[in-house]
């Protein structure tokens, strides 16, 4: 596989003209941090959106955390279309040296493009980073014509990739209804599995416990009642309540983790990142922490999780040290209780081994788009991409006849 050359290498990226007038009204431009850009311009096209994680103040700690930058190979370009000084369509995109921090494993084309003599970075990712939650899309204003809109972001894309000698542009964990307006333009789409719990109108955690056979209702009782015999309790805290101390310590946790798995590790937050969150971006998080009495201060253990609307989000996990079953009750267990208590639809819990089958998240597709402007990969893609789509469906399926679901709830299904 190539080498992972740093973004910013990339021939001519910094002298492309940053702003073009177009036949029509509207003006293109090119930004090299979100900061460039109104914070009230950009929310207004991305806080109606279900998830939060396109929201200006997110990806600015992104940036001014030093959690992505050229340098770790993340080269923020965000392509924006403006109208009379107003802000009316923006593609949050990343130019990028490496496949890291994507959570879509595109290894395989990078091997196949490196036997083949081609180019495989940079690259230009649409994603949120480090965030595989499904969610992407352009973002555009409401009273604005989209599709004149989308095509001329695309159209810009195009020309910025074949000027500047990018092998291809992606966008990864895409919003389900934005896939379908997509295909139109020329993508192909590339099925992953992730997980998602639903809320099937409980009104109990006990109604939880129900959907499961009563073997597994047994071990999930049994976990929570590991936790509560050492002594621990766990108590949920959001926006404003969450104290200020929680933030660097929840790094911490959240390092300690990464480490553990060695190479393995998604260590790719800073410390910065964390805090900046406190100050600025508190109304989205939802933190579960783990205490070993009720005098303790500061917890041993978190959950780090976002929430909007009826959507739940996990992110982020650690502890002072290994505390037997904490880890299902912090990040699975309490998350769903506090979920049905608030009347959630809907947990992602992020990327993930199969052990979340067993609390109930089922096995479900999500979607990335690809381009490639080399005429081979891309003709080798599109010869294959269905075979390879069926077989990750048939995975889907297969992880999903392992769900520990009593005999009526066998054939839930997770709408995608």
């Amino acid at each position: 596989m190539q080498g992972s050359e740093p973004a910013k290498c990339i021939p001519g990226v910094f002298t492309i003209a940053m702003k073009n007038q177009q036949k029509s009204s509207y003006i293109i431009a090119w930004q090299e941090k979100i900061s460039n850009v109104d914070q009230a311009q950009w929310d207004a096209l991305a806080v109606p959106l279900k998830a939060p994680f396109l929201e200006w103040e997110w990806l600015r700690q992104l940036e001014i955390s030093g959690s992505l930058e050229a340098e770790n190979g993340w080269l923020p370009y965000h392509l924006t279309i403006w109208s009379d000084r107003r802000l009316v369509a923006a593609a949050p995109l990343y130019v990028k040296g490496h496949s890291a921090g994507e959570f879509v494993y595109d290894h395989a084309w990078a091997d196949l493009a490196d036997r083949l003599g081609i180019r495989y970075y940079p690259k230009i990712v649409g994603m949120s980073p480090y965030s595989p939650i499904v969610g992407y899309r352009f973002l555009i204003a409401a009273d604005e014509n989209e599709q004149q809109l989308t095509e001329l972001i695309v159209k810009e894309i195009d020309r910025f990739c074949l000027r500047n000698q990018i092998s291809g542009c992606s966008f990864l964990f895409v919003d389900p209804d934005w896939r379908t307006t997509m295909a139109r333009y020329g993508f192909t789409d590339w099925l992953h599995q992730s997980y998602a719990w639903e809320n099937q109108d409980f009104k109990t955690f006990d109604d939880y416990l129900a959907i499961f056979n009563s073997n597994q209702r047994r071990n999930i009782k049994r976990e929570r009642k590991t936790v509560k015999q050492q002594g621990i309790q766990i108590k949920s805290y959001t926006g404003k309540e969450i104290p200020g101390d929680f933030f660097p310590l929840m790094y911490s946790y959240y390092a300690r983790t990464n480490d553990q798995f060695g190479p393995w590790g998604c260590k790719y937050l800073t410390k910065p990142f964390f805090e900046g969150l406190y100050h600025h971006y508190r109304h989205r998080l939802l933190i579960m922490a783990a205490f070993k009495s009720n005098y303790d201060k500061m917890p041993l253990g978190m959950s780090f999780l976002l929430t909007k609307g009826d959507q739940l989000y996990g992110r982020y996990w650690g502890s002072a040290k290994w505390i037997n079953c904490l880890h299902f009750d912090a990040c699975y267990y309490s998350p769903i209780e506090w979920a049905i208590t608030h009347k959630i639809n809907r947990f992602d819990p992020g990327a993930g081994s199969h052990h979340k089958l067993r609390r109930g998240f089922v096995a479900v597709p999500n979607y990335s788009l690809h381009r490639f402007y080399d005429s081979r990969l891309r003709q080798i893609m599109e010869l294959h991409i269905d075979k390879i789509n069926r077989m990750e469906m048939q995975h889907i399926d297969a992880f999903n006849q392992q769900l520990p679901f009593c005999g009526r709830n066998r054939s839930v299904k997770i709408k995608t």
